[in-house]
């Protein structure tokens, strides 16, 4: 099913085998808590960044053998040690998280990915650890997906970020396009601002089709499942070149009526 954030990954769904359903929903929920953490309600950066912390002490506690304390834990904890997943991922994604806080701009493409590996990438490592299909060129792929999937829900949030402070289009970007902050802020579409967007797009997809491939690695039902993950992103994508990028007055996202051509476009990857 999409959900929220993270509307790009069908989360747990019916396609998975039911034994690794729980450990993908659990994965999900530590990240989806973690993120709303940093991004969600009125806490100060100071109280975020406490919360973060938290969850650091009961991963510390996770690899000692020793009991956890919060919820999230507590269904996270049995599913780690009976797939032997590894914790750096889940570090990772809170130091990104821990990031959010207090980094609101990017000032290069380099320093957006290395963002992304901590706070997309994870992801599909922990997944690809469960399913047991490891190796460098599948996480490399692996980690081509999330990142694009990570930059299509960037590109389809401009307005809600800037809403809440951040812009993560790179500044080196925004000023070769002749892109203010104070147009992004007004929600001015011109022509420069299509520009823009289809090169963001474009690279986006690019890096999908260049993690493709992992979806013949991963045996049945799970390869089914990450078919309609990429086409997912894709899908986002396609949305907003059709607009040329203008998502101030409409956010693009996966509709019920999407899933057909998504489901019969699968059969052809």
């Amino acid at each position: 099913m999409p959900v929220d954030h993270y509307e790009n990954f069908p989360v747990a769904s019916y396609l998975l085998p039911a034994r690794l359903r729980r450990p993908v929903a659990a994965i999900y929920h530590f990240a989806r808590s973690a993120d709303d953490i940093a991004d969600e309600g009125d806490a100060s950066p100071e109280e975020r960044q406490a919360a973060l912390e938290e969850y650091r002490a009961e991963l510390r506690a996770m690899a000692a053998g020793k009991d956890v304390r919060l919820g999230v834990f507590q269904c996270l904890a049995p599913e780690v040690k009976a797939f032997n997943l590894p914790l750096q991922p889940f570090h990772d994604l809170l130091d990104a998280f821990s990031q959010d806080v207090v980094k609101t701009r990017y000032e290069n493409f380099p320093e957006l990915l290395d963002y992304c590996r901590r706070s997309a990438n994870p992801v599909g490592r922990l997944l690809l650890s469960l399913y047991g299909v490891g190796g460098q060129e599948n996480l490399a792929r692996s980690d081509a997906i999330c990142t694009a999937l990570q930059l299509a829900n960037f590109w389809q949030d401009v307005a809600l970020d800037q809403a809440k402070g951040r812009i993560y289009l790179p500044r080196e970007e925004l000023a070769r396009y002749r892109i203010s902050e104070e147009q992004i802020a007004a929600g001015k579409w011109n022509a420069q601002w299509a520009a823009l967007m289809d090169f963001q797009v474009d690279r986006a997809r690019s890096m999908m089709w260049r993690g493709a491939p992992l979806v013949h690695e991963l045996p049945g039902r799970i390869g089914w499942e990450l078919r309609l993950i990429v086409q997912g992103g894709l899908t986002i994508l396609q949305k907003l070149q059709r607009t040329r990028g203008n998502v101030f007055g409409h956010r693009p996202k996966l509709k019920r009526g999407d899933w057909p051509m998504m489901a019969f476009r699968c059969l052809f990857m």
